[in-house]
């Protein structure tokens, strides 16, 4: 009898010791999460790249505006700190957070598996599609994007985006020529240089809106799905965790909607951006 009493309260020992320390290993991930970084520092540091309409930009008096620089400063007044904007090159932008330059991406990034096992995701907070900006030569020839897997068309997009794989996967036998920027590709297309553009569903929209209508043919219908989401380093539970509550919260409490108005049901915007 004593020994199988001996034997349980090994057992109830060992428990209550393992317990601690697991919960001592919790504490020191607790601390050494991001957002603990972020509570000390006093900043939100938000890695992004300009560009991006609506998303990111730079107005006309050289301030960041765009649907996800206001909800960065909305995530940072919810942490009671200061908002920090990095304007960070495209390809660079996973390493930069990788190696510590800020503490999160917010700059319409596409989930991919590829860049998954880089960074973890929070929750998709929209979700958009490729779509074509055609030259107006094409109109009657071109109805999607499978009409264009062919030799003699070009069609361009912006380097390391989803709009390029999306052209690689899904339009192989086409011509294809990368740029740097958004903009350097679709002006091909504008100035007759190439037959179509691909990119994302927001971009075509706003840049049809303001320099494309009876020049360009906008192919409207998304002939992929790209969910976005905010991009942070991986093994960070505590941050992903408060990231989907606030955007939980956001989506409930009016916040979100009134932004999305703001950047994807109007136009008014455009006479501020560069």
């Amino acid at each position: 009898m004593r020994v199988k009493s001996l034997f349980v309260l090994l057992v109830a020992v060992v428990f209550v010791v393992v317990a601690v320390f697991v919960q001592a290993a919790d504490f020191e991930l607790a601390k050494k999460s991001t957002l603990e970084q972020i509570l000390k520092r006093g900043e939100l540091r938000v890695g992004f790249e300009a560009g991006y309409m609506p998303f990111e930009m730079t107005d006309k008096k050289g301030n960041y505006i765009g649907f996800d620089i206001d909800i960065g400063k909305e995530m940072a007044k919810a942490m009671g700190v200061k908002f920090v904007p990095v304007n960070t090159a495209w390809d660079g932008i996973i390493p930069s957070l990788i190696t510590g330059k800020f503490d999160i991406i917010m700059s319409g990034m596409t989930i991919t598996q590829e860049r998954n096992l880089k960074v973890n995701f929070a929750d998709p907070y929209i979700v958009v599609g490729q779509t074509i900006l055609l030259n107006k030569k094409w109109k009657d020839v071109v109805k999607s994007y499978k009409d264009l897997n062919d030799p003699k068309f070009t069609i361009t997009s912006k380097l390391g985006t989803t709009g390029e794989q999306a052209v690689k996967r899904l339009i192989p036998k086409a011509n294809y020529k990368s740029f740097e920027t958004e903009t350097e590709a679709v002006m091909e297309v504008l100035n007759g240089e190439a037959d179509a553009f691909v990119y994302d569903l927001p971009y075509c929209a706003v840049f049809y809106a303001q320099h494309g209508k009876g020049k360009l043919v906008f192919l409207d219908k998304p002939f992929t799905y790209e969910p976005l989401a905010w991009a942070i380093n991986k093994g960070d539970p505590d941050f992903l965790n408060w990231l989907n509550n606030f955007l939980r919260q956001i989506r409930n409490d009016g916040r979100y909607e009134y932004y999305y108005n703001k950047w994807f049901k109007s136009t008014d915007w455009l006479k501020n951006v560069q």
